[in-house]
């Protein structure tokens, strides 16, 4: 299937305004060839009055929502793609609330569900390592107040940042929650998120020593003794990073992040970090269908971390 997205609001609304034409589109996406039989790959089948399509060589059943983002959901498709289009069509992405008022749910805590598991199709498995010269920092996030500075700070979740340099622009980037600044967690996070010989800018911190072992060409700058703000000087595109995830989650979230949850809005964030310059939030639709589509399932009791609700784990 050749990219197929609305291009506005108004087409998106004619394209998906019936359960058919969002199920018909649903298809394309997981068969783009023509159906494939999830048992036997077998490629011819009919559709019976149940809507699951019946594999003519082994008689399995396939649901065409089995084994999506979507499987065992109990509402409309159509309210699906308008949650999908309402988080990639506003810049700054959308709370549970938003998406509560606009789609007119019951419950916020559906809304809720949906945000999460939305957020976990936004990173695709398997997508490429930055690479060329990347700058490495890490910042605290969460807290009402600044607490004490530096690594080690209390009650705030640890984030490490890789930003690519793009000339004096920022190319793409990565995050992820760290527990700790030791050696161990930072190479673990460097070497899923860059590719061996890449240029690794850091400052002087001893948990990034092994690097050249690992492959990396490490560039480090000293900070020690400096002004506070040679750091963000010496590698502005991380720092950049961090103050702009800070205003989203703030902005877009309230603060309202539970820790056990930061990494989602992390991969979120990164999501639309990496695809800022696109003309078409139409496009930034289809990529996230597209993910949706090869993501397994996940249960309501996995995204509350084995509770009944988002409120007991403390998020909003």
């Amino acid at each position: 299937m050749s990219e197929d997205y609305p291009e506005n609001l108004i087409e998106f609304e004619q394209r998906f305004s019936t359960e058919e034409q969002c199920r018909q589109y649903l298809f394309r996406l997981r068969w783009p060839q023509g159906f494939v039989c999830p048992r036997c790959e077998g490629q011819e089948a009919w559709q019976n009055c149940r809507q699951l399509w019946v594999c003519c060589h082994c008689d399995y059943h396939a649901s065409l929502t089995a084994g999506t983002l979507f499987q065992d959901t109990h509402k409309p498709l159509r309210l699906w793609f308008r949650a999908m289009w309402s988080v990639t069509s506003q810049k700054q992405g959308a709370s549970a609330l938003g998406v509560q008022r606009v789609l007119g749910l019951g419950s916020y805590t559906t809304a809720w569900s949906w945000l999460h598991k939305l957020r976990r199709a936004m990173v695709r498995h398997g997508r490429d390592r930055l690479s060329g010269d990347v700058e490495v920092d890490e910042t605290y996030v969460g807290g009402l107040s600044e607490g004490k500075r530096g690594r080690g700070s209390e009650g705030k979740a640890l984030v490490v940042i890789a930003a690519q340099q793009d000339g004096k622009k920022i190319g793409r980037i990565r995050l992820a929650r760290i527990h700790d600044a030791t050696a161990e967690s930072l190479e673990g996070f460097i070497q899923q998120a860059l590719m061996p010989g890449t240029v690794v800018h850091t400052d002087g911190w001893d948990g990034y020593n092994g690097l050249e072992k690992l492959g990396y060409h490490h560039q480090v700058i000293v900070l020690r003794g400096k002004a506070k703000s040679a750091a963000a000087e010496v590698f502005p595109r991380v720092h950049l990073v961090a103050s702009q995830l800070k205003r989203w989650l703030l902005g877009t979230h309230q603060g309202a992040v539970g820790a056990s949850h930061l990494a989602y809005y992390l991969d979120e964030f990164t999501f639309r970090f990496n695809r800022r310059t696109s003309r078409s939030r139409g496009k930034l639709f289809y990529r996230l269908m597209e993910q949706a589509v090869a993501l397994e399932p996940v249960q309501f009791k996995e995204l509350c971390g084995g509770q009944n609700s988002p409120q007991q784990v403390g998020v909003t």
